[in-house]
Formats: structure tokens, C-alpha cells, sequence
């Protein structure tokens, strides 16, 4: 609420100075008088003409965006009504009246699209191995204990009630023949068998995200913690502990402790440099309760590829950050020492992960007890087959992923959409943030509850306008194509310290140390997704203030 309020208040402002043309009908979830019938006698339109799509597809200036996004905002906060589904889903029977919609995928944009989606329009089912929502900005403090998972997820089904689910895997898409191969586990007792299953769809929504990019570094996927799932976490945590109990047994020298207790986290992003904070805390926190005399065995490495720190944030930032990180200290309170605690690695590529050393490109071996890999993304095998078997797609420089055009639709793919991390707008190039997918999540659920011809080369209004922002009126009728706004950028860097950064057109708004801190706790307090969500999180945080993080290891 926090941030959609800051924008409301912009808003004000830039529509006093800029004015709100070109404002686009982008708006969320609100009560509807069209009927589906209505939608489906609608007259055929001629196409857009050129100049038409030059303003569809052209970047607007800022103060056009914030106004835009401060109003969706707007009908965002009006009371919503949700349908409960009427009969069962065409896949269990029920009667094909609707068209169907099958979202691949349970993280920021397939929440978002489910979320703002009218499910009394559309026979809309979610495919994912993985039933709940995961706000996964908070996963290095889940895998210290700072956070407890149950916290940070919400469960999928709880998200839209007209929206169906289907705990699955997809393994194949035929975009031209618009079915999906899915593959699910069924255990009877201790007995599990794969079965398998298709399905049809009317239009498809990919939002399955990527995975972690190991570069093909020989070790990485055999010796390497990731950071990408709850599973991820909490076999962080529970190798944190067991690093610890591992350097209490007796007869191992100095150098044994020290190896044991080195944590090594390769990639100086977002993810890893928080994870470093969250480390620190935790071993100053709470280690001396535990463990006070293994505390000057502890060390922290973080060791990154390129020159720089956080390479999205501020230069000035980026110099900030890696101060914080050096200064600091691991303190004994029995022997007095005084060593740095966090070792930054810069320019030290990463040549090879063995069982119990880093080999880095400059020769230099790091030995350790627990080594987290954060650096970097890739496609996932699926996202790849499909843009492989699209020939369009094959003449498009996508890198892997699926390259989309300003309205989110494969390019060569007609009825398959996509969004987030696994994707690429034509000459838009994006960040790979919760920030863009849960954005484009919500666009295209307004394209799909709205009265929009989804037919034609861009979305069309059809029938009356609806909400806030229609009401303005759009370029001859149409829906403009996706714009993205950043709403900023924040890192946590451990001892109540945290960076935060906000562009404001051309301006950069720079935050450091307590004050950064208590945006980056208020803007991740205020974007869970649910009051649920938040009151756990609160309730995470005050705990550990009062009794310490959880050191079991289950």
C-alpha cells in the first residue's frame, strides 16, 4: 500500500504539469455489466493503421506512466467481487461454454494474472508443480531463520477462487495444435508412479520463470546451494547448522575449523550480497549463544565475477555496500579477536566447485564448508523447446527465451502468451525482477477482463469502457502496449542497513543505511500478498528480536 499510495501522490503532481493524454486503459478488477455474449457479437474492426501502432507501441514519457500506473493503483483499492467457480472445469467434465486458459506456473506474473483475472469469463486453470506463491525477496532470510517459509507463501487455490489448479509438471507445449503434455507424481503409501496427462487451451499464459545458470562450471550443480525455492532454503539452513555442529567435534586443528566454517556465496546480485547480510546477522546474533567459541573460526566470502557489487544500483551505492559488507568485525567475547568477518572477491571468476575448495580463474583456492551459488539465471529446457519449435521465434534473437511482443503474445504463436523471467519484449529489454512480472501478471489480466477483441493486431475496446483509466480514452480505441514503471530498487546488507534506490524519470532518489533499512522492511511488509502474509512476517521479525532465530535443524 505503501508504494501505491507514493504513486497516487506523484500522480497528483505530474498530471498538474504534464496533463493525463495518452493514458491507457490498464486498470484492474471491477464490477462488470458486459456479458461473454456481448463480447462474442462484436462487429469485426479494421486494423490499427501505422501510425496507430507507432503510438501503441511507443514509450511514453514518465510522467504519463506514473499517472497511468497511480490510477490503476486507484481501481485497485474500490472493493472487488471474485465469482466463485459456477459448475466444474471442462477437464472434469463440465460444459466447454467458456474459453479455456491454462497459466503454466504459480510465481509473481501467473499470481498476478490470476489474481486480476474475471474467472467468470474464462475456464482458467493453473498448471505448477508448486501450489503456493512464494515471495521469494525474502528467501536468504528464510534460510537463516529469520523469516519462517509459511510466512512468505500464500496458496495458490486462495488467490482467485474461480480458478482451478493442477499440482503438475509441464513437459511439452504444441503451440499449433494449443496443447500441453503434463506429467504428475501419485503416491499410494510408500508406492509413487508418473502419470501423464494433456490438455487444451484456448490461450496460454507461460509464466514459469527461469532457473539458476551454472555457466557449465564443472562442480557448481554437485557442491553449490541454491536460492531459487523453499527446498532451496531450507537445505541452507539446516547446512548452516550442520557447518557448526561439524566444527564442535574434537581433534580437528584450526585450519579444519575455519575451512568448516567459511561460507562461500558466489555472486555479488541482490540474492547474494542480502544472503551475506542475513549470514551475518545470524552469526552475530545468534552464534554467540550457541557456539561462542567457534565465533573466530567464521568467515564469510563473497566472491563475484565482475569489479562491482549490485551491479543494477548507483555507482555511490555500490561503494556504500561494499563498505558496510568489509567493516564487518567477528568479535569473540572469549578470546578478543578481531578479524574482518565478510572477504569480497572482486574480479575472481569462478573456474571450479570441488567438495571442499573453490578453485577461482586467478589460481587462488577458497576452502569451505558451505558454498551458495547467486549468480545468475537461464531459460528452462521448456521455454527453450517452445521457442525452438516456433520458426518465427528461430529468426528473433531471444537468447533462449521466448521473445513477445508489446501486448505479451508470442511472436509466431498465435494464443500463447507469455510474461516475467522467461521472456523478452522485441526492443524492450527488461530486468528479470518480481517487479516486471508481477506488472505484466496484472496488464494482461486487464486484457483479458476488459472488453478487449484480442483478435486483431493490438487489443481493441469493444463495447463500454470501464474503470478509471478507460474513461480517458485510448489511442483511437486501443490498448497500449506494456510499459513498465520502477517503483525502485532495494538490498539488505545485514546490522539494520539496507540500500534503496528510486528513479524518478531522469533523477535517482538514493537511500542508505537506518533510513534505507526502514523502506526496505516497509515496502516488503506492505507487498505480501495477503494481510495473512504480513501479520506472519511482523510476527517473524518481533520473535527473533525476542527469543532468537530457530537453530534446530529438522
Amino acid at each position: 500500500m505503501h508504494s501505491e499510495l507514493l504513486l497516487v501522490g506523484i500522480a497528483v503532481l505530474a498530471a498538474a504539469l504534464h496533463g493525463a493524454d495518452g493514458l491507457h486503459p490498464t486498470n484492474r478488477y471491477l464490477k462488470r455489466s458486459t456479458s461473454s455474449a456481448m463480447r462474442a457479437t462484436v462487429e469485426a474492426s479494421a486494423p490499427p493503421s501505422e501510425d496507430t501502432m507507432t503510438k501503441l507501441t511507443a514509450q511514453p514519457p514518465f510522467a504519463t506512466v506514473v499517472v497511468n500506473k497511480a490510477l490503476e493503483a486507484l481501481d485497485e483499492a474500490l472493493p472487488k467481487e471474485k465469482v466463485q467457480p459456477n459448475g466444474a472445469p471442462e477437464y472434469l467434465g463440465g460444459p466447454p461454454s467458456k474459453e479455456r486458459v491454462v497459466v503454466l506456473g504459480s510465481g509473481w506474473g501467473a499470481h498476478a494474472f490470476i489474481d486480476g483475472l474475471d474467472a467468470d469469463k474464462y475456464d482458467c486453470t493453473v498448471v505448477s508443480p508448486r501450489n503456493f506463491f512464494l515471495f521469494t525477496p525474502m528467501l536468504a532470510g528464510a534460510a537463516v531463520g529469520t523469516v519462517e517459509y509459511r510466512s512468505i507463501s500464500q496458496p495458490i487455490r486462495s488467490v482467485n477462487p474461480g480458478v482451478g489448479y493442477l499440482e503438475a509438471t509441464c513437459t511439452q507445449i504444441d503451440a499449433a495444435a494449443k496443447t500441453i503434455e503434463c506429467e504428475l507424481v501419485v503416491c499410494d503409501g510408500a508406492a509413487c508412479e508418473i502419470r501423464d496427462f494433456s490438455l487444451s487451451f484456448d490461450h496460454l499464459i507461460v509464466a514459469v520463470g527461469a532457473t539458476t545458470n551454472t555457466f557449465g562450471i564443472p562442480g557448481v550443480q554437485e557442491h553449490c546451494f541454491f536460492l531459487k525455492q523453499v527446498e532451496d532454503a531450507a537445505k541452507v539452513r539446516r547446512g548452516i547448522g550442520n557447518c557448526f555442529e561439524r566444527a564442535s567435534v574434537p581433534g580437528l586443528t584450526d585450519a579444519q575449523r575455519e575451512a568448516i566454517l567459511t561460507f562461500a556465496v558466489i555472486g555479488a546480485g541482490p540474492t547474494g550480497v542480502e544472503f551475506v547480510g542475513e549470514l551475518c546477522d545470524f552469526i552475530e546474533q545468534d552464534v554467540p549463544r550457541f557456539y561462542p567459541s567457534l565465533l573466530p573460526y567464521v568467515r564469510v566470502k563473497l566472491i563475484e565475477a565482475s569489479d562491482k557489487v549490485l551491479m543494477a544500483f548507483d555507482s555511490e551505492l555500490q561503494a556504500s555496500a561494499l563498505e558496510t559488507l568489509r567493516s564487518r568485525v567477528s568479535v569473540s567475547p572469549s578470546r578478543g579477536s578481531d578479524k574482518p568477518l565478510v572477504e569480497v572477491l572482486l574480479s575472481a571468476g569462478v573456474k571450479e566447485v570441488k567438495p571442499d575448495e573453490i578453485l577461482l580463474s586467478d589460481g587462488v583456492t577458497v576452502p569451505y564448508g558451505l558454498a551458495v551459488w547467486a549468480a545468475g539465471i537461464g531459460p528452462l529446457p521448456l521455454v527453450k523447446d517452445l521457442a525452438q519449435s516456433i520458426p518465427e521465434q528461430a529468426s528473433l534473437d531471444g537468447r533462449g527465451k521466448l521473445v513477445v511482443d508489446n501486448w505479451l503474445r508470442v511472436c509466431g504463436a498465435p494464443g500463447v502468451w507469455a510474461l516475467g523471467d522467461c521472456v523478452t519484449i522485441d526492443q524492450k529489454p527488461l530486468p528479470a525482477t518480481a517487479q516486471v512480472a508481477s506488472q505484466q501478471g496484472a496488464f494482461l489480466a486487464r486484457l483479458f477482463t476488459r472488453n478487449y477483441d484480442l483478435s486483431g493486431a493490438a487489443p481493441k475496446i469493444v463495447g463500454a469502457k470501464q474503470g478509471l483509466v478507460q474513461q480517458f480514452g485510448d489511442a483511437d480505441g486501443y490498448a497500449k502496449g506494456f510499459n513498465f514503471l520502477n517503483l525502485g530498487i532495494l538490498a539488505y546488507l545485514g546490522d539494520s542497513k539496507a540500500l534503496a534506490q528510486v528513479n524518478v524519470d531522469e533523477s535517482v532518489v538514493k537511500g542508505t543505511g537506518a533510513a534505507g533499512f526502514a523502506l526496505w522492511r516497509s515496502v516488503y511488509l506492505s507487498k505480501q500478498v495477503s494481510w495473512r502474509n504480513r501479520a506472519l512476517v511482523a510476527i517473524d521479525w518481533a520473535k527473533i528480536r525476542l527469543f532468537g532465530r530457530d537453530m534446530t535443524r529438522l
